[in-house]
């Protein structure tokens, strides 16, 4: 069969990688892919919100599974846009994509389902917010209601900081801001829990444990991503059960009482404290970089998964795993996550060691006359599988020493917390 994968990032690298495995598969189509997809399919340059032209390339390549990657199509209504076609799409629908598409409706989602999360309040213009934060203890968390690239959350340490966020946010950094909301600060460890669902059967899809701060000791301001590992060290029987009875099983309950039935992967961002977990925020696709940290330990077939998740038949799929400790370190381009240089030459790629437990993945890169440029903050995502965390580490930082890119920066400490 052939195949279309949305999405230029080191998530959608890592699904074409996992794919392009299958003996199903025929041919991959990336829209609009990146340096590192073309070198494994064929790179369709389209606009992701021109759904016309999306369909008219499923219908000229013969696409039968289309896989979207990031969150603003299936927020847009890509597989909606799409039903009643003889293509499979793999995601939820618009309805189902208002988890990760309004914090809003997900927070009162977990006020009528009584699902674990922080104290909140929803407010809709500057002056009433910044009245509520005269009047509130820090630090405190706010956050804008709709998509933001993972960079619309502000945990403000003091009042300035907070009038700051307040005004960023109603002054259109993120788009129009009709809501933001403003919570308690929970005070935890974080982790990143995933599950695929075809509506009916709910499967486990690993954990990590994501970075998003830019500096080391995660400190600085929040960005995508700067690195992962899996699994999470969090993790227990214990803990995963409490997971899944306070928030998974009854979000998805939620949904279906309001006549919505989610498909695809679906990521619980959450607090853990004292063995007790706490919901942050939903995606509703695989994280970035925590996607190019698990898919290499996956043992079976993802395009089968895929299909059977979109024929409702995942509970006919055994999803089996390698043992291996994985980690993820993003290189990004230097001024990330604020203003950096675009189309910057990349060399020595060449130098870096890849093999099957040494993986790199294109993020923010083009091909061009056969040289590589780095064009977004988030580059390469260097990944290794190891015995243990620290021998991971210590492989990819080789790796990126290696290829010594003068215009980049990393965190050499990711995976502080589990690495003696």
């Amino acid at each position: 069969m052939n195949v279309g994968i949305i999405g230029s990032g080191g998530r959608e690298h890592a699904i074409c990688l996992s794919v392009k495995k299958s003996k199903k598969v025929n041919k991959i189509y990336c829209v609009p892919g990146n340096a590192g997809t073309s070198e494994i399919a064929e790179n369709i340059e389209i606009d992701l919100s021109n759904f016309d032209e999306i369909k008219n390339l499923v219908i000229s390549k013969k696409i039968e599974l289309l896989i979207i990657g990031p969150e603003k199509p299936l927020v847009n209504g890509i597989v909606d846009f799409f039903k009643g076609s003889n293509v499979k799409v793999f995601g939820p629908n618009q309805l189902a994509s208002q988890l990760e598409g309004s914090k809003i409706f997900t927070k009162k989602l977990c006020e009528k389902y009584k699902i674990p999360t922080a104290k909140f309040g929803i407010f809709d213009n500057s002056s009433e917010s910044k009245k509520f934060l005269e009047k509130s203890s820090f630090p405190i968390v706010i956050k804008a209601d709709g998509l933001a690239a993972g960079k619309g959350v502000y945990i403000c340490e003091n009042k300035n900081e907070a009038f700051f966020a307040v005004d960023e946010i109603f002054n259109g950094r993120f788009g129009l801001a009709k809501n933001l909301l403003i919570e308690e600060h929970l005070i935890g460890e974080e982790m990143s829990y995933f599950v695929i669902t075809d509506g009916n059967t709910i499967k486990n899809f690993g954990t990590a444990q994501d970075h998003k701060r830019v500096l080391e000791g995660d400190k600085g301001k929040n960005t995508g991503g700067m690195g992962a590992y899996s699994p999470s060290r969090l993790l227990n029987l214990d803990l995963e059960k409490k997971i899944k009875e306070k928030i998974i099983y009854p979000t998805i309950k939620g949904l279906q009482d309001i006549k919505i039935n989610y498909k695809g992967f679906l990521y619980a961002g959450l607090m853990i404290k004292e063995n007790e977990p706490f919901l942050i925020e939903y995606n509703v696709r695989m994280g970035d970089p925590e996607c190019q940290t698990i898919l290499p330990k996956l043992k079976t077939d993802l395009t089968d998964i895929f299909i059977s998740c979109c024929e409702n038949k995942l509970d006919d799929i055994k999803i089996e795993w390698n043992e291996k400790k994985s980690m993820c370190i993003v290189l990004c381009s230097k001024g990330y996550p604020d203003e950096y240089k675009k189309n910057i030459l990349i060399k020595n790629l060449k130098k870096i060691n890849i093999d099957s437990n040494n993986l790199c993945f294109h993020a923010g890169t083009i091909s061009s006359n056969n040289e590589i440029y780095a064009i977004g903050g988030r580059v390469l995502n260097f990944v290794a599988l190891s015995k243990d965390f620290k021998t991971a580490r210590n492989k990819i930082l080789k790796n990126l020493k290696n290829l010594s890119w003068q215009n980049g920066f990393y965190r050499e400490d990711i995976g502080f917390k589990v690495i003696d």
